[in-house]
């Protein structure tokens, strides 16, 4: 009862594990599809490892609560601010120098 929402029960899991096995078996059956030597079996192994590393990360993910999000927003706001108190002090620096270079001689 106190299982969170995105774990998977384990009928699920043995459905994801049956799936995963049927694509093993026609990858198999094509072998240049799972040489990595193979630029094409490069590729196809490449996007299986990210689709399971990225499945993986979802399913670990979970929602900030109140109290965290605040927190990110407020970080995020002072970076800004001290971002662009930054940005404004460069330019009141420059301003007199690049005047002050571009100045015309008499």
């Amino acid at each position: 009862a106190n299982r969170p929402q995105h774990a998977p029960t384990t009928s699920r899991r043995l459905e994801q594990f049956a799936e995963q096995r049927a694509m093993a078996g026609k990858l198999q059956s094509m072998p240049f599809l799972t040489d990595k030597n193979n630029p094409i079996g490069w590729m196809v192994q490449g996007g299986i490892e990210f689709a399971a590393d990225s499945r993986r990360l979802i399913q670990r993910c979970t929602k900030p609560d109140a109290k965290e999000f605040k927190k990110i927003a407020v970080a995020c706001a002072i970076g800004f601010a001290i971002m662009g108190f930054i940005g404004y002090t460069v330019k009141l620096v420059f301003i007199p120098i690049k005047t002050s270079l571009l100045a015309a001689p008499e």
